[in-house]
């Protein structure tokens, strides 16, 4: 089986593509955090979120799985055989990674970057290595074992401006990329360029540039997770009104930036877990904080249809276990695949549903 732009298993209705142009401009609050145990295991979390429904399911993609680059044209781009067998969430039922890692512990995440995406030129003579901005996932997770390996190889390969059938536009999209040691970069391609920037704090939001984000935390050194003292005015002496002064000022909304500066604090503000299990927990509670409800953010196109934002989708990637993590908008029930209990020379994708709704217990008469 190989993959091109156009795929059989793609589920959405055709109602809810015609308004997926609408919903671009608000389709950007997905939160990347990454945790380091006290034992030096990495986990990697993030949200998803968007304005239709993308009905994700979670895939282990095998190795020697082929698969085939798409070019601006149409033509057959870059053609390759994974070397690595993967697990992740895809979307609109494509076998193509959206969030993921591989069996080396090299793991990636898409995320939304409008305003800013500019992806490289594409010429005839590129052909042949290049591919379409939402491939690059498995491309990366199929072929590498670790950041490094990653960042020289995307000097060799065209991301172009290959338009996603799907939606009718190009994905405006930017990557994190963090294997089982935590190293992390963010690439992103501006004005046709390519740019890949070190993040030693392994956070992610969307537009601005990365870059940006670390400046603007700049503007909160005077937060602090300890509670201030009280302050004297002359002859009055004030006191907070209780617990959390010293993160009095911390941005609340779900802007890009202010998630960015949220993200930051409380990932590294939370007190370090034991193990990789204990950090997968750890960024669930994290990622409480960025969850969006349906309702919460909306816009209102041309035609008076109301689109909203959401998060349909957390996980957490254990990527010393081999574990990935998710809950869904449906269900806060957490759920995992374990990829080392998976066929990884399987002779196609295997598709795991993240369908489910949530239930309660009754445990009123319990002993």
């Amino acid at each position: 089986m190989k993959t091109t732009l156009i795929s059989k298993g793609i589920r959405l209705t055709a109602a809810a593509l015609a308004s997926v142009a609408m919903l671009t401009p608000a389709a950007e609050a997905c939160t990347g955090i990454t945790l380091t145990a006290k034992d030096g295991s990495v986990v990697r979390a993030r949200t998803m979120e968007f304005g239709v429904d993308l009905q994700s399911d979670v895939i282990v993609s095998p190795r020697n799985f082929a698969r085939v680059g798409s070019t601006p044209d149409g033509k057959p781009g870059i053609s390759w055989k994974a070397k690595y067998a993967s697990v992740g969430a895809n979307a609109t039922g494509l076998p193509l990674m959206v969030d993921g890692f591989n069996e080396k512990g090299l793991s990636i995440g898409i995320f939304y970057f409008s305003q800013s995406a500019g992806f490289q030129p594409y010429t005839a003579e590129a052909q042949s290595s290049t591919l379409a901005p939402w491939e690059l996932g498995s491309y990366i997770l199929d072929n590498f074992a670790n950041v490094e390996e990653a960042r020289a190889a995307l000097a060799d390969i065209t991301v172009a401006p290959v338009v996603f059938e799907q939606f009718g536009i190009v994905l405006p999209v930017h990557y994190v990329i963090t294997d089982v040691t935590g190293k992390t970069i963010v690439v992103e391609y501006v004005d046709g360029e390519l740019n890949i920037h070190d993040n030693k704090l392994g956070v992610i939001t969307n537009n601005p540039p990365f870059d940006w984000h670390m400046l603007n935390l700049k503007n909160y050194v005077n937060l602090s997770y300890d509670n201030v003292p009280p302050k004297e005015l002359g002859d009055v002496t004030v006191t907070g009104f209780g617990e959390g002064t010293g993160m009095l000022g911390v941005p609340g909304d779900f802007t890009s930036t202010s998630r960015f500066v949220r993200a930051a604090l409380f990932q590294t503000g939370v007190d370090k877990g034991a193990t990789s299990e204990d950090e997968v927990f750890q960024a669930f509670h994290i990622l409480n904080n960025f969850d969006i409800p349906k309702g919460s953010i909306r816009e209102t196109d041309a035609d008076g249809q109301v689109h909203q934002d959401y998060t349909q989708w957390t996980t957490a990637s254990d990527l010393e276990n081999q574990r990935f993590y998710f809950r869904t908008y449906d269900s806060s029930s957490i759920r995992y695949v374990d990829l080392t209990a998976q066929d990884l020379d399987a002779a196609d994708v295997k598709t795991i549903k993240m369908e489910g709704y949530e239930t309660a217990t009754d445990v009123g008469n319990t002993q």
